[in-house]
């Protein structure tokens, strides 16, 4: 089985020791994904909705890069500080996914950093 990286040149990745992505054989997974900061402030987006449609915009720029789509996702994962900020996060999450929708768990954690408000996983498959 063959195995490629996908690096996003996000500031995490060689501080931490990980890539956006990693295609082994027919499967994509993506790493957890928050929002990209602006490149105005450093900081991200406010709020869950913002930062979620960042995230998903990072996400799908690999899945690209992998030849592959929200289509092809089977699974996703959301992380969020706070769950009851999940809710503003439906309609870009349906945006996504609703004509395909994966498997999904939503979890209730800490993230790295207390400005962001979701991190998004996914795993993909493309045959």
């Amino acid at each position: 089985m063959s195995i490629r990286r996908i690096s996003s040149g996000g500031a995490f990745e060689p501080k931490v020791g990980y890539c956006r992505a990693v295609i082994a054989g027919d499967w994509i997974h993506v790493a957890g994904t928050v929002a990209a900061p602006s490149p105005e402030t450093g900081e991200p987006p406010e709020g869950a909705a913002a930062q979620c449609a960042s995230a998903l915009a990072i996400i799908e720029n690999a899945l690209k890069q992998a030849n592959a789509g929200f289509s092809d996702v089977v699974r996703v994962t959301y992380m969020l500080p706070a769950a009851d900020e999940f809710e503003a996060c439906w309609p870009a999450l349906r945006a996504a996914f609703g004509d395909n929708p994966p498997a999904a768990t939503m979890i209730e954690c800490g993230l790295i950093d207390p400005k962001y408000r979701i991190e998004i996983e996914v795993t993909a498959y493309k045959p």
